[in-house]
């Protein structure tokens, strides 16, 4: 009798790795047309890179999980000056993820107040525009707005790596026409 381990090493070596079908890869074209759009128009307000601060003041994570999307080697924003930063004393943009619960919402008061101006507080995902499936529980403030003033709002359930780079293309022509 063979082990199973034994088994699914010889289909794995006979057949080898799954991979995904070239069709379900995002398109790189317009991803990366919009993504250097994005880093353009960061350089040509700020001078200087975007950073953002991702704060995540509740959420389920599917949000976090985009944003890692966003941020891995398809989507490559590091390539066109775009970058995550790890203190909000270095960040241009603070996407909020979730909704904002109680135990959270000094936390992200103090994160508004430690990231210096000019800043814009960007709420992503549907909970965090109005607490999403989370409205309504006694842990819940409800969104970010309800908290800190946003700037922008990128909608979804969460929204798709190319939603994120819209919306923050968006906040910045926003910025730019006053």
């Amino acid at each position: 009798m063979i082990p199973p381990i034994a088994k699914l090493l010889f289909r794995n070596l006979v057949h080898g790795p799954h991979t995904m079908a070239e069709k379900s890869l995002p398109d790189p074209d317009g991803l990366a047309e919009l993504a250097a759009a994005l880093g353009e128009r960061a350089r040509a307000r700020l001078g200087r890179s975007l950073s953002i601060r991702a704060v995540d003041a509740g959420s389920c994570n599917g949000c976090e999980l985009e944003i890692h999307s966003v941020n891995h080697p398809v989507y490559d924003l590091e390539r066109f000056g775009i970058r995550f930063v790890a203190s909000p004393r270095h960040a241009d943009v603070l996407l909020v993820t979730g909704p904002v619960t109680v135990n959270m919402a000094e936390a992200l008061r103090r994160t508004v107040e430690a990231t210096p101006e000019p800043r814009w507080v960007v709420a992503m995902g549907d909970c965090g525009k109005d607490g999403g499936c989370f409205a309504g529980s006694y842990a819940v403030l409800g969104g970010v707005h309800e908290v800190v003033p946003v700037d922008l709002h990128i909608p979804g359930c969460p929204p798709s790596p190319r939603q994120i780079l819209a919306g923050l293309l968006a906040l910045l022509d926003s910025v730019d026409k006053g």
